[in-house]
Order: C-alpha cells, then sequence, then structure tokens
C-alpha cells in the first residue's frame, strides 16, 4: 500500500536456515510433482523462512491496513496469518493528508492517508508490547519512513530492543507524501545512505520497499541489497487521480494519490520476477492479491512472501480464508512444499 490506510473506505472493516536465492529454483521435473494425485500436506508446507526469520505461512498484511494490529485482532486470528507489516513508524507523530483521504473506483481504490501516526515513541511504549504479549507465531516487521534520510535510522535504533519486532520494512516510495517518499528510492545515493543509516542500527532483517514506477527496479533492488537489505517488498501502490466532475476538484483532500486494488496485481507479479532475477534475496509480493491462486502467482515469479492490502480492507477476513485455500490448493496439485515452486515461472525473457 502506499502508506497508512487504516481508514475504511465505507465497508466493515475489514531465525533458522537460509532463504532460497533465485538461484535455488527447482528443475523443471520436479515442479508440480503428482499434479494430478491430491496428498496429504504437512503443517509446514507452507511455512518459508525468510532473511533469516521462519514464518508458519507466506501471508502477511500488508502495510498501512492493519494499524499495528491490536484494531484487527478483534474481527481476525492474527497468528493464523505469516504475519504483519505495521502500519508506518516516523521519528515525529505525523497528522497525515487532510480528508478525504480515501476513495474508491471500480477497479480498486485510490489513498492519500500521508503516513499519518502517532511517532516512534508512542509506538514503542503503547503498540509494540501489546504485539510482543498478544503474538505467538506471527511475525511483526514495522514499516518506517522518514523526511529525511537520517530518519530511518533514528527509527529504527528506538525500536531495536523491543521483543515484537521480528525485521523492518523501509519505505522508501510512497507516493502520497511531500518529503520522505518516492524520490528515497528512486534516487541511488539516496537510497544507499537511507539503507546503510538503518543497516548499521540493527541486525534484524530489513526489506526495503520499491514504487512499480521505477525505471529499472532490478536495478534499485541491487542498490538496496548492495547497502545491506535483506529482502525487497514489491510493490507500493501507483500515483494516480480521481476527479470529482460535479466540482472539478480532486477525489482526495491531498489531489493525488495511491493506486491499489485488483490492478495492480500483473504490476506486483512482473516487479517480483525481476527483482527475483536481480538479487539473491527474498521478495515480498504485494498488489491485487484476493484469491490464493494470486498467491501461486507471485510465489512462481520469485516472492517467498506475500502481503495483502487492499482485499484484507474490504474483507478482514479474507487473509485467513486464502490461507486455508492455499493448503487446499497445494493438496489438489500435490504440492507437498509451496517453496518449492518459488522462482519457477517457464519464461525465458
Amino acid at each position: 500500500m502506499g502508506g497508512d490506510v487504516s481508514e475504511r473506505p465505507g465497508q466493515s472493516a475489514r531465525v533458522g536456515e537460509k532463504h532460497r536465492g533465485v538461484g535455488d529454483r527447482v528443475p523443471p521435473a520436479l515442479r508440480f510433482p503428482n499434479w494430478r494425485r491430491s496428498v496429504a500436506v504437512t503443517p509446514s508446507a507452507l511455512a518459508v523462512t525468510a532473511a533469516g526469520i521462519e514464518f508458519q505461512n507466506p501471508v502477511l498484511l500488508a502495510a498501512g491496513t492493519a494499524a499495528y494490529g491490536r484494531e484487527l485482532a478483534r474481527v481476525i486470528d492474527l497468528d493464523a496469518l505469516g504475519g504483519l507489516v505495521t502500519k508506518a513508524v516516523s521519528v515525529e507523530r505525523r497528522h497525515g493528508a487532510r480528508a478525504p483521504r480515501v476513495a474508491e473506483f471500480e477497479g480498486g481504490m485510490i489513498n492519500a492517508v500521508g503516513l499519518a501516526n502517532p511517532g516512534v515513541e508512542e509506538v514503542k511504549a503503547e503498540h509494540l508490547p501489546w504485539l510482543a504479549t498478544n503474538l505467538r507465531r506471527a511475525r511483526v516487521l514495522v514499516n518506517v519512513v522518514g523526511n529525511q534520510v537520517e530518519e530511518f535510522a533514528t527509527v529504527v535504533s528506538m525500536l531495536d530492543d523491543s521483543p515484537a519486532v521480528s525485521g523492518y520494512e523501509l519505505n522508501v516510495s510512497c507516493p502520497n507524501v511531500r518529503a520522505g517518499g518516492l524520490e528515497f528510492g528512486a534516487d541511488p545515493k539516496s537510497l544507499t545512505d537511507v539503507v546503510s543509516r538503518a543497516r548499521k542500527a540493527t541486525r534484524r532483517p530489513i526489506f526495503v520497499k520499491l514504487s512499480p514506477t521505477l525505471q529499472d527496479i532490478g536495478r534499485s533492488a541491487q542498490t538496496a541489497a548492495d547497502a545491506g537489505a535483506d529482502g525487497i517488498s514489491v510493490v507500493n501502490t501507483l500515483p494516480g487521480l480521481l476527479i470529482d466532475v460535479d466540482t472539478r476538484k480532486p477525489a482526495l483532500g491531498f489531489g493525488t494519490g495511491g493506486v491499489s486494488g485488483p490492478g495492480l496485481l500483473p504490476v506486483g507479479v512482473l516487479a517480483t520476477h525481476k527483482v527475483a532475477k536481480a538479487v539473491r534475496l527474498p521478495v515480498i509480493g504485494v498488489g491485487g492479491i484476493s484469491a490464493a491462486t494470486d498467491i501461486v502467482q507471485y510465489v512462481i515469479a520469485g516472492a517467498s512472501l506475500v502481503a495483502i492490502g487492499t482485499a484484507a480492507m474490504q474483507q478482514p477476513r479474507l487473509p485467513e480464508k486464502l490461507v486455508a485455500e492455499l493448503e487446499r490448493w497445494c493438496k489438489e496439485k500435490g504440492v507437498t512444499s509451496l517453496s518449492d515452486l518459488r522462482g519457477s515461472l517457464q519464461w525465458e525473457n
């Protein structure tokens, strides 16, 4: 997601072994074993280790859609998921963009929440202790933002003694803020500075979230990897504009916003494929997921994990259902480990 889409658009709300690299792809003869024969799926069939973090399944809640977990825990069992990525955390409190912040259209939604959050001190004091106490199996990645290069590392260092935190997602690609958004991810020097400073602040895994608008997303992923990133998240939302035809003004208070929803699926899958080819790092595939087979597409493209955003806002229990559907799909297809499909795309390009 483009930021912190904690507001609902009108509906009811909805460390271990090395990760597999793109070079560890399964030979064609072993892909989709016994495709037509139903086999028992073990509890670990969906388990994955990415950047040294053990996840019970690859399904995460995307940044901005689960707030800091407590709110959504009243609706779904967070421990049924692989984990969640928190809404953004910055050094100081951010009030975010002016309303309206979210608008729907037939192909999805557009948001400009503006990375609203209470600031790192309140998150550390009020939200992370709840996660540490109440989550047993789901892992927590903290989405980190900053107006200046050094602020990312400041947030990381302030949170790094929290037992709730498994790792970080550096958001260098938010399209709906005036500072600290797309420019950090688009400029190689800034991207290197952000990641390398954060790297010095923690030994925990760092994922870097990139924009689908990058001219060469594979090269940007390599830049992040060279600076010390442990994984890549792709993609953030696409910049867009909706207009109220009666007022002839933007539908959102900020003007532009980040586009998400079903239409982002092929964009995210392609970006995942490009990144997985470019770097030997785990990839979190994000964008347009609403079905178990969408998850499988991301895995075949090279993703180790996926994050669900807009669909989870509209149907809060959907991520839980997708975990069950994914297990069922594996059983029907004779896939004893979903990780065996990672990077198995049959396409020479």
